[in-house]
């Protein structure tokens, strides 16, 4: 069973005590897990990337800025859904940051609706993000049973390349090439070759 709440986790990040207070206490109210930060460098401290949740950050803060934030979850290549608040100076560089990929902005004093909506949009991202890094994980967790020279022939089979073609390539005999499907098709869990194929592209093979 899952330790983490059906509706998923959100990060508040804001030097604003009442701010904090304020969103914590709505969240909280529709059985979302809050966890509220008075400075982005304290929230990166504590970031945990394999939690499925969403940010909602001021744009200003005393220290490192909401911009600056963005730019660190970027460098760490991160796929937590961003919103900003703004003030009504802030529109400029609210949309600077949504061309660095943030969903979205709002402006104080926000909207309970809109803001709630704005959540449930990113965490609904953020469960498609976490599906795919966990599918990913598991390919990658199965890749790397094989041999660097089974990973060889698998190239070549992805490739295209025939039996004859790939002992050719590689200075090995057709039946080892044979013998090196046999054990990359039972290391994969593959029972075709069409199988075998959405695995090394990455696409989930049917079970």
């Amino acid at each position: 069973m899952s330790l983490i709440p059906k509706k998923g986790n959100v990060y508040v990040v804001d030097d604003d005590e009442a701010v904090r207070d304020s969103l914590q206490w709505l969240l909280e109210g529709k059985d979302y897990r809050v966890k509220c930060f008075d400075s982005a460098e304290s929230f990166l401290s504590r970031y945990d990337p394999r939690e499925v949740a969403c940010l909602i950050a001021d744009i200003r803060m005393d220290g490192m800025s909401g911009l600056e934030l963005q730019d660190r979850l970027l460098d760490r290549k991160s796929p937590l859904p961003v919103v900003f608040i703004t003030g009504h100076g802030d529109v400029p560089m609210a949309v600077q940051t949504m061309k660095k990929g943030a969903m979205d902005f709002i402006e104080k004093p926000f909207k309970e609706d809109e803001l709630l909506a704005l959540v449930e949009r990113m965490l609904d991202q953020a469960r498609d993000a976490f599906s795919s890094h966990q599918e990913a994980a598991s390919r990658d967790a199965l890749l790397s049973r094989l041999t660097t020279r089974e990973a060889q022939v698998l190239e070549r089979i992805v490739a295209g390349r025939l039996n004859k073609q790939i002992a050719d390539d590689l200075g090995i005999s057709i039946k080892t090439v044979e013998a090196h499907r046999a054990n990359i098709m039972e290391k994969l869990n593959a029972n075709t070759v069409a199988d075998l194929l959405k695995i090394a592209l990455g696409a989930p093979a049917k079970a």
